[in-house]
């Protein structure tokens, strides 16, 4: 049974930034193969929690993967059932192929600041 798994994409590395994010890469997980789909564009939905959950939503997508996410929009999406993967960095490709071969795993980051002066490397802010 394949799945989508959409990664907030800053030209080819993961963006850091979910909630800044301009982009979502989508991957089609096979088994163990990941295979490009789409990129996504999240023009004018920075920070819009509904926004992005309606637009992952409506392409199918299943799995959220990411590095650091803010506690809010983790709930928005896991109530909307998807799943959330934080932690990840590097290459979306090479990510997507990690999370395809079952070797990603969640560190659970949560982003509880909303301070939009400091610089945490992962905050939803």
């Amino acid at each position: 049974m394949s799945k989508k798994i959409a990664i907030p994409t800053n030209g080819e590395l993961v963006d850091a930034h979910f909630g800044k994010a301009a982009g979502f890469t989508v991957f089609e997980i096979e088994g163990q193969d990941a295979r490009f789909v789409e990129l996504l564009s999240a023009t004018g939905l920075q920070h819009q929690h509904e926004g992005l959950a309606s637009m992952f939503k409506r392409n199918g997508v299943d799995v959220l993967v990411c590095g650091g996410i803010g506690g809010g929009m983790i709930n928005g999406l896991k109530s909307i059932g998807l799943e959330v993967v934080t932690g990840a960095s590097g290459n979306v490709a090479e990510v997507a192929k990690t999370y395809a071969s079952g070797n990603l795993v969640s560190t659970g980051s949560v982003c509880q600041s909303h301070d939009h002066g400091h610089d945490d490397g992962g905050c939803s802010h």
